[in-house]
């Protein structure tokens, strides 16, 4: 009477365990990626909003020292003492580029080259997380030196402050 190894039967659970296993992970996987992209764009729209008040603070200084807005950020990355950390890339878009605002209206063909720019925005269509300027469009969002321009700029938190204005922090919406 020969009776079949016991290594062998162990095999085929082994690999019935496994396999329940790798499914269940998978399971909770797709259940925990909204959650972690929610949290990637939470992340990456304090990163814009940070980054876009950095270049209007900057544009507003190169204004104050220079009565002249650059037309390009290069300008203002050679100013010394540096009034700008680095050349920020938009958070939001992959390829990292902003849209300009400008002093004065682009002309039919839309490009701004040789304007001054008085500003920055993002290029991402997507809707955002956050409420900034009572905005919730991520391409709605301005980041300018001046206040007037198009209804509004960006204001900084010392601005904020010294204003007496509530909500120096984006204000979640609301799902």
């Amino acid at each position: 009477m020969r009776s079949t190894p016991p290594a062998r039967t162990q095999r085929g659970f082994t690999m019935a365990l496994a396999l329940a296993l790798v499914v269940a992970m998978g399971v909770m996987l797709m259940k925990m990626g909204p959650r972690l992209s929610a949290e990637v764009q939470r992340e990456n729209e304090a990163e814009l909003i940070f980054r876009g008040e950095a270049i209007a603070t900057a544009l507003r200084v190169y204004f104050a020292q220079m009565k002249r807005y650059p037309t390009d950020l290069d300008e203002v990355m050679k100013v010394r003492p540096r009034i700008l950390r680095q050349k920020y890339l938009d958070p939001m878009t992959s390829s990292g580029e902003w849209q300009f605002v400008t002093q004065v209206q682009a002309g039919a063909s839309g490009d701004t080259q040789g304007l001054p720019i008085v500003g920055v925005r993002s290029r991402s269509d997507k809707d955002s997380i956050h409420a900034y300027q009572g905005k919730t469009l991520v391409k709605d969002w301005l980041f300018t030196a001046d206040e007037n321009l198009l209804g509004g700029g960006a204001i900084t938190e010392n601005e904020r402050t010294r204003r007496g204005l509530q909500g120096t922090t984006p204000t979640p919406r609301k799902p």
